[in-house]
This record gives C-alpha cells, structure tokens and sequence, in this order.
C-alpha cells in the first residue's frame, strides 16, 4: 500500500492557499474547478487533500485545516490548531495574532455566521474553549473578499461544524499532567469550587449581587448585621486541596436518516467537558516616572502566585437534511467557561517600600461566561445557473466576575516585626482592606443573519464552470449589551473600635462573622450611583456584490465592493454626574475589493488582492468603566475611540514542485488610519497605573512570509516519511503618533528642551513569527496510521503597551514553544494520542525597555513587568469509535 507522504498540516501550509493536490495531467486546462468562489458552511470534505485542494483553487488566500489535521496533530481546541498556520501565534491570555497584529484585528464566523466575543476582554471567543471533536474545518481568510464582515485586518475564522458523511459513534479521555501545576499540595480554590457545583459552574449563583440591592440603584445601602451574614452566601474562605491531573471526555454521534428517495436527514450531537488545574509564580511588578529630575521607580514591587482551577463545558447538537441540491441545517452550540482563581500578592505597592518583606494581598475571583448560538442556514441550488443561501443566528450571551472579593492586610507581627506564621495576616477594616466587587456584561439581544444569490453566465464549453459569476447578498448583526459595575466594601462600625487582629487569611470567615455580631464590622455598597450602569448597542447592516470573471482556465479575477453601515451608541455618565451621556456613532463604509489568482503552469501561481477594511475596538476598550485591579493597575475604556480604517495590499507566489510539496512567497503592507493601541501610563492620582487605549494616527506594515512543504526523500529514501513543513513572516511597522498619544507619551520637559519621541513599531505587532513541523508517518500491514509529528514555534518580541510621561514601551519578549505529539490508530476502533507540549518550558515575561528617557532604579536591578514559567504538560488521550 502506497503511503500518502502528503499531511504535513494544513496547519502549516500557510499563506494562502498551498494546495498541493495531485495533478494527473500537465494541463492548466484539466484541473477540476471548484464550484463557487468563497468556500464554506456546505463542504463535507475534511481530509487534509480536500482542504488542500480547496486553497489551490480559490481565488481569495484562505488557509483551512481539515478534521484529519486536527486528529493527526492532536489538536484538542480551536485555537491549537489555528497556531499551526502561517503567521499565527497565541499570546498567554490574549487570543490570537495574526501576522503580528493583536486579536482586536481578528473576527469570528460560526458557519458563516457573526459570533460575538463571550468576554468583554477579548474580541473574539476564546478558541480554545471550542473543541476540535465538533469541527469539519477551520477556514482561515488573510484576504479581505466583501462577503466578509468589515471588521477585518489580520484575519477572519470561519468554524464549520462537522458535517455527516457516515454514521459513528465515538468516546473520548483525556488525562494530562503539568511539571509545575500537578499533584500541588495546598492549592488553593475558593471554599467549595472543586466540588459538583464549582464542575458545573453552578457555584456562580453564590456569588450574585445580594437581594437587598439587587434590582435596585446604588444608595450607599447599609446591611444590618443580620443582612451581612445571611445575605452573602459566598464564603471569604478557601480551600488548600491537591490539584489533580487535568481531564477531559467527550461524547460524539452522528446517524444518518433516510427520508424519502433522494434526501437524507443527519444527526448530530456532541458533548465534552474538561477541567484544568494552572498554577503561576512569577513577578507582578510596576514603575512610575518621577519628573525630569528624578529616576524612574518601582510603583508596585510584587511576587504573584496565581491558582487557577477551570473547568469547559460544550455542546454541540445538530440538524442537517439533504436532498439534491437542498441543503437546511440547524445548530445548537453551547459553550460555558467557569474558571475559579486565587492570586496572592507578596511585597509592596504604591511604593511603600517598607512593605517589601510583609505586604499582602488577595483575590478571590470567579469568571464565568455562558455562550448559547442556536442557528439555522439553508443553501438551494435552483438550477445549474442559479442558487441562494441564507442563514440566521439568535445568541444568548453573559458574562460575569460575581463576588469578586479582595482582602488586604500585612505579615509581620507589629509587636517584634517578625514575619507571622504562613497563611497569618495582620488586618483591619476599612480602607480598601475587605471589598466585594460584582461586574456583569450581559447581552440583551445578539442575531445575525446573511442571504446571497448567485448567478453565472456565459457558456461553459468544455470548462467546469461558467466565465462569468455575479454575486449579490447582504450579512449583518444586532448586538446589544449593559454593563453592571458594583462595588460593597467591608466597613469599621467605629474608628475608635478597630484594632488591627490577625487572622488567618485562608478561614477568615468565621472572624468576619463574629465581628459582625459584636457590631465592629458591617458591609455597604459604595458603588458610584452615575458609574454602576452603561448600554451598548451595535447594529451593523452589509450589502455586497461579487463579479468573478474567468476568461480563460489560467485566469481568476474577483472584483467586491461592500456598503457597510455601522451604528452605535454608548450610553453612559461621567463621575457623579446626574444625566447618562449618549454617545452617538453612525459610520458609513465603502469597501472595494480586488483578488487575482493567475496560473503561469500547472505548477505556479501568482496572487494579487487590495482591500480597504475597517477594525472594531473590543469591548473593554470601549466600555466606559473604570475595571479596578488591587495592584492599582486599573483598566479604563475609551468611549470615543474611533473604528480603524485599513488599506491592505498582498501579492503571492506559489509553486508545487510535486503533488505533496510546495513553496510560497507572500509580500504584503497595510496601512491604518486610527490604530487602536493599548497604553501603560500613571493613573492621575499620586499612585497606581492605569491601562488605556487610544488611536495612533496611523501605522504603516509591511512583510513577507515564507513557507514551505518538503518530503525529505529528496535527501535520502530512506526519509521517505519524512515530511518538514515550516514558515516564517517578517514584518516592519512604523507608527505616526496622534495628538493625545503625544500628550500621554511625551515627558512634561520636552516642551522646554525641544527633545523628541523616538520612532516606534504598532503595538502589539511582532516583527517575526516561525512555525516548524517535522512528521513522521508510517502505515502498518493492517493499514493503520502511526504518526509522530515536532512542532516549534515562536514570535518576536513586541510592545504590550506603550509607555509614558518618560518610560520606554513595554514588550512581550519571545516565547518559544517545542512540542511532541503522537497519533496512532492502534484497531479500527481504537486510537491513542500522547503529547508533550512546552518541552522547553520557557519563561513568559513581559519586561520595560531600556531605551527610557529617565535613569533607572528598579528593585534589585529588575526591569520586569510579568513574568512565570507554564511548566511541561504531558497529556494522553484514548478514543474509541463504535
């Protein structure tokens, strides 16, 4: 049996489209076309030579990775798999880059259809929350074509779910271990969170906003003694357990129906939970600028551990019925995050350097976001000539951080000034020393829907398909959300009557209580009453039409132009004012497009497409609160930060020397007006940081990237399977500051001396990224496939935030990520997967450049910002398909 040498991930044969099917004649003219331009939502075709099939084809560079991929590979989650691709890296917390640019440049399409973000701090879902058992194929657009939504700059995903080729049944397990985070004594969760309540997120209703004010407006409410010790039935304790290892299982079937003589009615239905256990040791630091005449210091000086306990729940049930060329499906996805976490800070902040052995401080927190996508499409090919598809989606979508309760106190014994037992804390009340915070972000109403005709004219003659196809549709989505910000702070019943008392900060609950019946402690909300609410709503309407003109066989010329109209009000107050403020933005788009594919041979390609595009700001970025963090490094949106306006330019070179190898070379730029750019400035009070965002005036990028697939056979037979696929981008970014960048960035003397701002890269835009894959494959005298693949990747360092008032930027050093990954069919219906992800075990850090405009000096020399080690995961996984 002849092995196909071929899968070396789709993952990696990035750029665009990398399809090196095999070719059975010299002939442009021969090739089979595929039917349509913009491949998506009905294709059945999942195996690695479909989906490379699929990318030579089309004329827009899109990159796919097939359900055979995702298997080989082990890939688990969404967004493992869409790190394999040219281009795209993963960023600790922060979703995904694409060519460098962050992930407010990215969107997301669920079967062709608009998905908001579950997270108000992130644009897009968090991927990995999506698992790979329910997923046909990940598309992967790097070229703007206009039935795309227009929020697009570095890429758009489009998840198809799995469709049904044949019956299965198939049950999954998974069990991983991490070096650093596995069989952890004393890990700590919130009291109760690792029993059934916390696995099913179910504990979150706990921690809701009390009755008293629950449906009511802030008015500094006072609970009675009796109120403060019934009405909050969440606990300040936590737990010390032993973190076990991480798990996962999965349930998938899928059964086909007859239904009359041609048609055919599948079912599916998927269901997969996971828990994981994280831990994280490592700096939490922070630095201020003095003024011309001092050096630049440490604010904050803090070693964070962090306890993460996290548990994801999907499902996944779905109809789909066929019948010639009638194709109707609905789905039902259902995604729910619940992730428990305790962070401890050790040391000083606000620059109370004198606390630098004894400061102390906690929080108890708990983020849970619920996602629920019911969605129906329909595709009807009418005749040879015509054919429409529509689709619609209604999404319930909430997320929330209830209770999230902060304590602050002190480890030295004041008496001796000797450090207290482990886990004891000297404390009072008041101040900001017992806080409860309460943050909800909650969708009101989410649909989406798109409809599209197309029409094809011209003779076909002995082609595949039509010269000349039209194509008309319109895609939009209504989004509207509030937001609920309230804060109940733990307060003295006297001045006079709060003497500092140790506690143990890990059962404190039962001396809160006491106090709280002699009258010393009681709880009132301290919520700013024009602050606690604000609305957003976002309605977006597209209008598209499509010329795609095929002279001749080696020709494909796509011509889009898009109408998008973008309304949005923001309805908020300033501090203590009496009336909301609505901020109105009612935008007008025109976005051209323009992608040619010319075939030189049947070996060559050559790619040209210009687009204009705009970016959305994610959520946070716009949302008009203050987010409060007890480092004082509070979060603070921009409600007048301005879409991004986005002209992007590619021009790409394919060869396929061979049926399983192939070579690309992509040049690209873009420029962007109104870049939107996270900032790390002073807070405007004596102390504390805060994290901000505004528009640059514009930045200007410009690339390559490089990839490549080779057999190494042609080294040596006996590599014969060996396949070496990587790929690299190199990017340049300048960016021309705007007027209240300048205002923020500039030290106060400049205005004195004339100095200047040095030039700068887009934050956030990596000036390299590289991915390496080393396959090797054989097949058994039974047939069955064994696969063991290395997987390196890495991006460059790049600018977390921008600096001010005399700091450099910050950057997000490179992080290198080695893995190991086997597949293996060991039966027909049995399977093993065994990974070993993070063998190198690098350290993530984000540190303060040394380009400052100040002299330094940093606590023990450090110029960290963030830093701690993720530890070597080893996970196996076993399957079995009925």
């Amino acid at each position: 049996m002849k092995i196909n040498k071929l899968s070396i991930a789709v993952v990696f044969l990035s750029g665009s489209m990398f399809y090196a099917q095999e070719t059975k004649q010299d002939t442009i003219i021969k090739e089979k076309k595929i039917d349509g331009v913009v491949i998506q939502g009905s294709s059945n075709k999942k195996t690695e030579a479909a989906v490379l099939g699929e990318q030579k084809k089309a004329v827009i560079q899109k990159q796919a990775v097939s359900a055979e991929e995702i298997s080989r590979k082990g890939i688990s989650n969404v967004e493992q798999g869409l790190t394999k691709v040219t281009g795209i890296t993963t960023v600790e917390g922060r979703g995904l880059f694409v060519r460098g640019l962050e992930e407010r440049y990215n969107y997301l399409l669920i079967n062709g259809l608009g998905s908001p973000s579950n997270n108000p701090f992130q644009k897009i879902i968090a991927l990995k929350q999506f698992p790979t058992d329910v997923v046909g194929k990940l598309n992967i657009y790097k070229t703007f074509n206009s039935n795309l939504y227009g929020d697009f700059a570095g890429a758009t995903f489009d998840i198809e779910t799995l469709t049904i080729d044949k019956p299965f049944t198939k049950v999954e397990f998974s069990v991983g271990v991490n070096t650093l985070s596995t069989f952890r004594n004393n890990f700590k969760v919130a009291e109760g969170a690792d029993g059934m309540n916390g696995y099913l997120g179910l504990n979150s209703q706990d921690r809701r906003l009390p009755s008293e004010i629950r449906n009511s407006r802030p008015d500094n409410y006072k609970f009675t003694p009796s109120e403060s010790l019934n009405s909050f039935k969440n606990s300040w304790n936590v737990d010390n357990v032993k973190s076990m290892p991480n798990t996962s299982i999965g349930f998938t079937t899928a059964q086909k129906v007859k239904m009359g003589e041609t048609g055919n009615l599948g079912i599916l239905f998927s269901l997969n939970q996971a828990t994981k256990f994280e831990y994280k040791d490592g700096a939490n630091n922070q630095f201020r600028a003095q003024g011309q005449n001092s050096p630049i210091e440490n604010m904050n000086f803090l070693n964070r551990k962090q306890y993460n306990y996290e548990t994801e729940s999907s499902v996944l049930l779905g109809l789909g019925y066929k019948n010639r060329g009638t194709n109707i499906n609905l789905n039902a996805i259902y995604l729910q995050n619940v992730n428990n976490i305790i962070e401890d800070n050790f040391g000083y902040k606000d620059q109370r350097v004198q606390n630098i052995k004894d400061g102390f401080f906690r929080t108890n927190q708990l983020d849970i976001s619920r996602f629920l996508d019911l969605q129906l499409t329909a595709s009807q090919k009418i005749n040879d000539r015509n054919q429409l598809k529509a689709g619609a989606s209604y999404v319930i979508n909430n997320y929330s951080q209830p209770d999230r309760k902060i304590i602050e106190g002190n480890r030295s014994n004041p008496l001796t000034g000797e450090l207290l037992s482990e886990g004891s804390v000297l404390m009072n009340y008041g101040g900001n020393n017992l806080i409860r915070q309460y943050l909800d972000v909650d969708s009101r109403f989410y649909g989406s829907a798109f409809a599209e005709y197309q029409l094809s004219l011209g003779e076909k003659g002995d082609r595949k398909e039509y010269p000349l196809q039209i194509t008309l549709g319109y895609n939009g989505f209504t989004d509207f959300r509030k937001t609920s910000y309230r804060f109940i702070f733990g307060r003295p019943e006297s001045a006079f009557k709060n003497d500092p008392f140790i506690v143990d900060v890990d059962k404190p609950q039962a001396i809160f209580d006491e106090s709280i019946r002699k009258g010393d402690l009681f709880y009132q909300e301290g919520s700013d009453i024009s602050q606690f609410y604000s609305s957003f709503y976002q309605i977006i309407n597209g209008g598209y039409a499509n010329v795609n003109f095929k002279p001749d066989d080696s020709w494909d010329i796509l011509l889009g132009a898009r109408y998008e109209n973008d309304m949005t009000l923001i309805r908020y107050s300033e501090p203590s004012a009496d009336k909301k403020i609505n901020l109105e933005k009612n935008n007008d788009f025109f976005l051209p497009s323009l992608a040619v594919k010319k075939a030189l041979n049947n070996k060559n390609n050559l790619r040209f497409s210009f687009s204009k595009t705009i970016t959305r700001p994610i959520l946070i970025e716009t949302m008009p609160i203050t987010y409060i963090n007890p480092d004082n490094v509070n979060i603070v949106g921009n409600p007048e930060i301005k879409n991004s306006e986005n002209y992007n330019i590619d021009l790409k070179w394919e060869y396929f020397p061979t049926s399983k190898e192939m070579f690309a070379v992509n040049l690209f730029a873009k420029r962007i007006d109104n870049a939107i750019e996270r900032s790390l400035v002073p807070s405007g009070n004596a102390t504390g940081s805060t994290i901000t965002f505004y528009n640059a005036k514009k930045a200007d990028l410009f690339g390559i990237e490089l990839e490549g697939i080779l057999n190494l056979n042609r080294i040596s037979e006996s590599l014969n399977n060996f396949t070496l696929g990587a790929n690299a981008t190199i990017m340049h970014s300048n960016v021309e500051r705007s007027q209240k960048q300048l205002v923020m960035e500039e030290p106060d003397w400049f205005a004195t001396t004339g100095e200047k701002l040095r030039k700068r890269g887009l934050q956030g835009a990596a000036p390299y990224t590289i991915n390496a894959d080393l396959k090797y494959e054989l097949k058994n005298r039974n047939n069955l496939s064994h696969t063991f693949s290395f997987v390196y990747n890495v991006s460059g360092s790049k600018i977390y935030a921008t600096g001010g008032a005399g700091t450099d930027n910050y950057y997000e050093k490179p992080f290198s990520q080695f893995d190991f990954v086997y597949q293996g069919q060991l039966t027909k219906n049995w399977n093993l997967k065994f990974a070993v992800l993070n063998i190198l075990d690098s350290k993530y850090k984000i540190l303060l450049g040394d380009k400052n405009y100040l002299p330094v000096n940093f606590e023990q020399g450090n110029n960290t910002l963030t830093d701690y080690y993720r530890g070597i995961s080893f996970n196996f996984t076993v399957g079995y398909t009925f």
